[in-house]
């Protein structure tokens, strides 16, 4: 390893999480992440590529659609967990990448696995997605930016975005996890 650049290659390229951990980007079912990791990096990664009128992470996002479902909550709660890993990328970015797709693939199916998430989940947490996305934009985007909404039928979650710290986004996310676990 290169003293001098931060990526360690077990298996696959890999990076070092705020626990010590090592997270394998090839191999994310041998790899070590909690969900304290999990937690960590969405509570300091910033929506939007950043481009939001104020700091609004990822934690904050998950912990809104998990709000939105009646049923999947755990599921919702850890729909973007594999951006705790990868980085929120956005989509029209995302259609230009084919194997960062795969990647992200199998860190949510590893996500899956290890948290023993449904995988059928996924449809009613992508519409509840779509419905916080639609609220978000009108909130924290440039006015007009929500406009796909209406014609495609979104109806926007009824959620108000806090703007919180990645302090409390962590502590939020880790305590609606707890409390999901527990029930």
């Amino acid at each position: 390893m290169n003293p001098n650049i931060a990526i360690k290659v077990k298996s696959g390229p890999s990076i070092m999480l705020a626990s010590g951990n090592w997270f394998d980007l090839l191999d994310p079912w041998g790899s070590a992440f909690t969900i304290s990791d999990i937690a960590q990096g969405l509570s300091n990664i910033c929506r939007y590529s950043g481009q939001c009128r104020k700091f609004y992470s990822v934690a904050e996002h998950s912990l809104h659609v998990c709000e939105t479902v009646e049923d999947c909550k755990l599921e919702a709660l850890l729909h973007d967990a594999a951006e705790a890993f990868l980085g929120d990328i956005t989509r029209p970015l995302k259609q230009l990448l084919p194997q960062y797709k795969e990647i992200e693939a199998n860190v949510e199916a590893a996500v899956i696995e290890r948290f023993g998430l449904d995988p059928k989940a996924k449809t009613v947490v992508k519409l509840a997605d779509l419905r916080v996305l639609a609220a978000e934009q009108a909130q924290v985007m440039p006015e007009g930016t929500d406009f796909w909404a209406v014609p495609s039928k979104t109806l926007a979650a009824d959620v108000e975005i806090k703007f919180l710290s990645p302090e409390n986004s962590y502590e939020r996310f880790m305590a609606k996890f707890s409390e999901l676990r527990r029930a």
